[in-house]
């Protein structure tokens, strides 16, 4: 949602410019501030942003988000099992990426797809799982393999040649030569295999974008993760339609709420993601509420469905749960990262965050944007310090 001021908007960014009168209600009604959810020698992907939300170390904790939505999936992982995330993507006749997620493939196309791929391609060795949508999965089974491997981020290679692109062995990490090798060869095969995909030739039939490529990246092995009950004493609930987001919920000890209708889309089912957070505080401390639409629509560059995400989000979400919910709660709003429009791909600046809730002075800032939250009285937060503020008990401070 956060993002850079646009010369279409008269200077303004899409969130100041966006009718917003339940964020800013929180903004008028407590305190703003930033929080730095993307550090420096971490991927800019959501895994990392989630994980500082959610206060984890992600020194001793970060394990990629292939390991998070295999949990989400219920995909049990060995200590020699490496997970990679899978994306069905779309590449053009000159070798250039299209669309990473396959022209938002329909769920049944998908799933078509990776049963296709697994017919084709899978061992004892090597299994495609599918996911949500273009959202899937790779899991290397032996000791031989090494999450050692450096992939980039396809959502960051917009119209770039896939080939410039490909993984790579880090720094000094022959042991990740097995695992390059390996998908290295999956990524060459799927390539030539897809496009005769009976799912592919029917999209092409009816003028949609095949799914004719895959774009493996974030490699990990599972670890250990406190969960927030023995962070912060505390129950929690997320609710979000993407696998990622709701494995690391099941990692951090949440009880993950499914919505019908949950797409990680801009036709997602918002009314129904409303009334699961408004039952689910009546349950837990905490409910974490993520929706993917804007972040995909600002991968896409397209100023007119940013615009009317973060409308749709505040309307239908987060309206109706103050509500709902009155004064006796706390509520935080907040972006996980920024997608600025002009990039298409996240960025390290800090997302403004805006807390109200009994006990917590206004401290005067009266919208919830980039620009007005710097001036909130939370000042700049780091990772954990956003949950330590809000389950420290000392908020009146």
């Amino acid at each position: 949602m956060a993002d850079e001021p646009i010369a279409e908007l008269g200077g303004k960014t899409p969130l100041q410019a966006a009718k917003t009168p339940g964020m800013d209600f929180i903004a008028r009604k407590g305190r703003s501030g930033t929080l730095l959810t993307l550090p420096e020698g971490f991927p800019t992907s959501s895994d990392v942003a989630n994980m500082s939300v959610l206060g984890c170390d992600l020194k001793t904790e970060y394990c990629g988000r292939a390991v998070l939505e295999a949990a989400s999936q219920g995909i049990p992982l060995g200590p020699h099992d490496v997970a990679l995330r899978c994306n069905l993507v779309t590449v053009g006749d000159d070798g250039r990426l299209l669309d990473f997620s396959g022209g938002h493939i329909a769920q049944a196309a998908a799933e078509e797809i990776i049963a296709w791929l697994n017919a084709r391609l899978a061992t004892d060795r090597i299994r495609f799982h599918s996911g949500v949508s273009y959202r899937n999965l790779l899991i290397l089974s032996g000791s031989e393999f090494s999450p050692k491997v450096y992939c980039e981020k396809p959502d960051d290679n917009y119209g770039s040649v896939v080939a410039e692109h490909l993984p790579r062995l880090e720094a000094g990490a022959e042991e990740g030569r097995v695992t390059l090798e390996t998908i290295l060869d999956l990524t060459a095969k799927a390539a030539a295999l897809l496009p005769e995909a009976p799912a592919n030739l029917r999209a092409v039939a009816e003028g949609r974008a095949p799914a004719n490529g895959i774009w493996l990246w974030s490699p990990g092995r599972v670890g250990a993760m406190r969960t927030l009950a023995q962070r912060h004493g505390i129950t929690a609930a997320v609710i979000s339609a993407v696998d990622v987001i709701n494995g690391l919920g099941r990692c951090l000890g949440m009880d993950v709420i499914k919505v019908p209708g949950a797409t990680g889309y801009i036709d997602t089912n918002y009314e129904g993601k409303a009334q699961a957070a408004i039952g689910a505080i009546e349950t837990h401390d905490l409910v974490y509420v993520h929706v993917e639409a804007i972040d995909e629509v600002s991968h896409n560059r397209d100023l007119a469905l940013k615009l009317k995400a973060i409308e749709d989000f505040d309307s239908k979400i987060v309206c109706p749960v103050l509500r709902a919910c009155g004064d006796s709660v706390t509520y935080a709003v907040l972006p996980d990262h920024p997608v600025p429009l002009a990039m298409g791909k996240h960025t390290r600046t800090p997302v403004p965050v805006a807390i109200c809730g009994p006990g917590l002075e206004p401290d005067g800032v009266q919208t919830f944007d980039e620009f007005a939250a710097p001036r909130g009285a939370l000042g700049a937060l780091f990772g954990p310090e956003l949950m330590e503020f809000l389950f420290s008990g000392d908020k009146a401070k």
